[in-house]
């Protein structure tokens, strides 16, 4: 496949010019700007299509673009950890280790980590699981995981592609603990989870919360993450042949030195 080559300049101009008309509150300009940037880089590594939809305009997509999730880790592989960390207050993988030692699960013989990034879950969780197989969109964050030593088996692929094409062996452990805020659609994340799970498999991820009065199933959020509803989250696990063991309450991280409010939720995957 030949790849279409971008007009970089072009694509710069327009996508300061819809970021500063975003800034000044003008939405109309900065929509009509971000529709230039999606014509000029249709692959979106720009993330235009969120950005669009987190102004309240236009339909929410089904998931982020993935040449835009993959760019944005990509560029942030080396400070990942101590802005999400120390910045931002993130401490979802350590929510999961209290919550499985506190409901007594596990020990656990193989653990599917996805979206790994630099390996804060693996980490957290390696002294009990004995097989970790780790996968994350951004090469230079598999990098970082991989130089840490915590995964028997890491790939560099986007998550629904992975979970549809993979014939490993299943999983008694998957987890996804920063994966919802980049997906709005989640059949084919909880489908492909329970296509890679051995029966009684735990299924564990986190997400960010709608406002208890919004009607969406999801939506982009002001930072241009898809924030979900928990009655949504609720009945695509169902559907697809999981039964909700807990749905906690938790700030997932701050952001603009506010908490972002979303759920801790693990489910069992019935057989």
């Amino acid at each position: 496949m030949v790849m279409a080559k971008i007009d970089e300049e072009a694509l710069a101009e327009a996508y300061n010019r819809a970021l500063a008309h975003e800034k000044a509150g003008e939405i109309d300009a900065a929509v009509e700007a971000y529709k230039q940037v999606l014509e000029i880089d249709p692959e979106d590594h720009g993330g235009a299509a969120v950005r669009i939809a987190s102004m309240g305009r236009g339909e929410a997509p089904p998931k982020a673009p993935d040449a835009y999730v993959e760019t944005l880790f990509d560029q942030h592989a080396e400070s990942f950890e101590d802005i999400l960390v120390e910045q931002l207050g993130y401490a979802v993988p350590v929510l999961v280790r209290q919550r499985l030692q506190e409901l007594k699960l596990g020990p656990f013989k193989r653990m599917l980590d996805l979206g790994c990034g630099t390996g804060l879950t693996g980490g957290t969780l390696r002294d009990m699981v004995d097989d970790i197989t780790g996968l994350d969109i951004s090469e230079n964050m598999v990098e970082i995981a991989h130089e840490k030593d915590l995964y028997e088996t890491l790939y560099v692929a986007e998550v629904e592609d992975f979970l549809e094409d993979n014939d490993d062996e299943p999983f008694d452990l998957i987890t996804a603990t920063d994966v919802l805020p980049y997906l709005g659609a989640l059949e084919p994340l909880f489908f492909g989870a329970a296509e890679n799970m051995v029966a009684g498999g735990l299924f564990i991820f986190s997400s960010e919360s709608l406002p208890e009065d919004d009607e969406r199933t999801y939506t982009v959020g002001p930072h241009q993450r898809f924030m979900h509803s928990p009655a949504y989250i609720r009945t695509r696990l169902a559907d697809t042949g999981f039964e909700l063991v807990e749905m906690s309450d938790i700030n997932v991280r701050m952001q603009d030195g506010n908490p972002s409010p979303g759920h801790l939720v693990i489910a069992k995957l019935k057989g």
